[in-house]
């Protein structure tokens, strides 16, 4: 990959303030406890990081519901754990001030919107899952196949750890280029405001030769965006707001989250 050191390590390092509350119908203490306050990776999972909120706020509810899952919602919306937090910032709460006010539950599972997370395990076999199909859009799963489990290792104990060179040193090979033209396909999620997830075979090269651009997915995926006024929306990853000229495959190797997709989100702008 063409490496922009700079850019991944400036993707890696984005943090968010939130401020845990625990649900106020769910306090049986006579003191209602204080917010917990964390700078979290946007990078992350919810599971991966809570262990502290967690233990903050069992003790103030009731000793029946201790060993219930905790789960976490912001304004009434239940957030998937399986997403990364910075996703899941930038699609509901984009527009809120900071620290990001989440509200903590260990009542009521929302079953039919929640997957259930017993351990990190669930979540390190969801991650390696969602890099493998990654791999093979990009390169027909052949650079996952030929890695040793200790490489598998290595790459979702960099991620839990937050440790960049111990991550990259494996990554790096799954952004190998294909015969240096560029990947097969180009890996992304994009997320409507309409809560619609769309995804499509996208090529880094369109059928003229030229670089395939952010652009030329709104046009092969969600072309109704490009047909109104150009200022109505934005595409948002990473908290930033990504120019219509961007390359496909620039972006592919530099704002991937870890788990190897572009997660795009389109948002009306006010």
């Amino acid at each position: 990959m063409a490496e922009d050191r700079e850019v991944l390590r400036e993707v890696w390092d984005g943090k968010l303030p939130i401020c845990f509350r625990l649900a106020e119908e769910e306090v049986s203490t006579m003191q209602q406890p204080d917010p917990y306050y964390l700078m979290i990776s946007r990078i992350s999972y919810f599971p991966l990081v809570v262990d502290k909120v967690h233990k903050h706020f069992s003790r103030h509810v009731d000793e029946r519901h201790h060993g219930n899952e905790m789960w976490v919602e912001y304004n009434g919306q239940p957030l998937k754990w399986h997403l990364p937090i910075g996703l899941l910032h930038d699609y509901y709460a984009s527009d809120s001030t900071l620290p990001w006010n989440i509200t903590v539950h260990f009542q009521n599972f929302p079953e039919g919107q929640l997957l259930h997370c017993g351990s990190r395990a669930v979540v390190e076999a969801h991650f390696m899952s969602t890099v493998k199909e990654a791999d093979m859009l990009k390169h027909r799963s052949q650079v996952v196949s030929s890695m040793q489990k200790k490489d598998h290792n290595q790459l979702w104990s960099g991620l839990l750890n937050s440790k960049f060179d111990q991550f990259w040193a494996i990554n790096r090979k799954l952004m190998e280029r294909t015969g240096g033209e560029g990947f097969k396909h180009i890996p992304f999620r994009l997320y409507m405001s309409d809560c619609t997830l769309l995804q499509r075979l996208i090529t880094p090269v369109t059928a003229s030769g030229e670089k395939a651009t952010l652009e030329t997915l709104l046009q092969q995926v969600a072309p109704h965006v490009l047909t109104g006024d150009g200022a109505a929306f934005s595409v948002v990853t990473h908290g930033i707001q990504v120019p219509l000229d961007s390359p496909l495959q620039w972006m592919s190797e530099h704002l991937s989250y870890p788990d190897n997709f572009l997660h795009l989100c389109v948002l009306p702008t006010t």
